[in-house]
């Protein structure tokens, strides 16, 4: 049975469902898969992300899909995972799904114009009080969200061992990115990201159905705090102001720098031996928040996930 990982980005829930998977879309990734689940030594080479912008049939998702078009940033995915050295080619692609969601399936990353649009809608106007722009928001999300998405497929496609909850390691696998990619952009990219869970949940008491808690994924506000955990464990200095604003927990904090230790060790162990070196050096000098500033439009109406969030 193949895994089908499916993700409403964060702050939206997410599914893991089980079925039997979907054909290969070309002849020589299903030859390459083959020879990877026969044991025979898989060809890794880097640059095996593709991206895919599919034109949406609703009107209402046109300028959402306009502004992808005009942003490109599949592109920014692409080539911040470039040095992954992958076994077969892997799509990374927007669509239209009639629901606000995204997710992996084999060989493919999906992410839903419905989910674009709900992440527009829910990112601050103008620069908020703790400092948060538009553009943090709305760039931090997304790359949380995609790098969420390529986790999953990574760890599938590279056979990578988990030892928990794969939405957790997911997590772990998209905070490590955004903490790593760019020291310049890492707490715009982890603060930005952490805006759209804070926006969830803003109320100090929140009551949800008990079954939410045998949800895949942990409660937004877990998911939250966890990122900025692992962001201040990593670096206390650069990212004092999470603990400083009150963002994180002082009571969590005496733990951050483990868990960050935890993770980073697994990293090192389980996913840098498959990334190009000199593909990777050239990612890291770059800066990923390149934009000055991203059209925000509101809409009246509810965005169509609320139910699922």
């Amino acid at each position: 049975m193949k895994k089908i990982a499916i993700l409403a980005l964060a702050p939206v829930a997410a599914l893991v469902a089980w079925g039997s998977g979907s054909v290969l879309h070309a002849q020589t990734a299903n030859e390459a898969w083959q020879t990877f689940l026969n044991g025979d030594q898989p060809d890794l080479q880097p640059n095996r992300i593709r991206v895919q912008y599919d034109e949406p049939t609703d009107p209402q998702l046109r300028p959402v899909y306009e502004i992808m078009m005009r942003r490109r940033p599949l592109q920014k995915v692409q080539e911040i995972f470039s040095p992954l050295r992958l076994p077969m080619e892997l799509t990374v692609k927007t669509t239209q799904c009639g629901m606000s969601n995204a997710w992996y399936q084999r060989p493919t990353v999906t992410l839903c114009y419905e989910y674009l649009r709900d992440l527009r809608d829910m990112a601050p106007a103008e620069t908020s009080p703790d400092g948060i722009t538009p553009v943090d928001a709305v760039v931090g999300e997304f790359l949380f969200t995609a790098s969420h998405e390529m986790g999953h497929a990574v760890f599938d496609l590279l056979d990578v061992p988990l030892f928990g909850r794969p939405e957790d390691d997911a997590d772990q696998f998209a905070a490590h990115v955004l903490i790593r990619i760019g020291k310049a952009n890492a707490p715009q990219l982890i603060q930005g990201a952490a805006y759209m869970y804070a926006e969830y949940v803003k109320k100090q008491t929140v009551i949800v159905p008990i079954t939410a808690f045998a949800d895949v994924h942990g409660a937004p506000m877990q998911r939250l705090y966890n990122l900025l955990c692992l962001a201040y464990g990593a670096d206390p200095v650069m990212f004092a102001d999470v603990v400083d604003k009150g963002y994180l927990p002082k009571s969590r904090v005496p733990a951050c720098k483990t868990e960050w230790g935890e993770v980073d060790f697994a990293f090192q162990k389980l996913i840098y031996p498959y990334i190009d070196k000199t593909l990777l050096d050239e990612v890291l000098s770059k800066s990923w928040v390149p934009y000055a500033r991203i059209p925000i439009r509101r809409q009246t109406d509810t965005p169509q996930s609320q139910s699922m969030r």
